[in-house]
């Protein structure tokens, strides 16, 4: 009935990230969403806070990879 907080999401979803992660690196990753669809169940800006405390762990290269060289690479902008 409430949607999730940043920390409710991460705590839930966090494995799945992390797995995908290890197993492809942020070199080959990248997040997304699927707004305005998933307005119904999590806020942009919520969705977004997590994305960040994921990305927490690495390097800034690395974030810069998860947020936006991996898809400037993918899609060629």
């Amino acid at each position: 009935a409430k949607p999730p907080t940043s920390d409710e999401f991460v705590s839930k979803q966090k494995a799945y990230y992390e797995t995908a992660l290890e197993y492809f690196t942020p070199a080959r990753c990248m997040f997304e969403s699927n707004f305005p669809v998933d307005k119904a169940s999590i806020s942009y800006p919520v969705l977004w806070n997590a994305f960040k405390k994921v990305a927490s762990v690495f390097t800034s290269d690395e974030q810069n990879a998860l947020f936006h060289d991996t898809a400037v690479k993918v899609y060629g902008i």
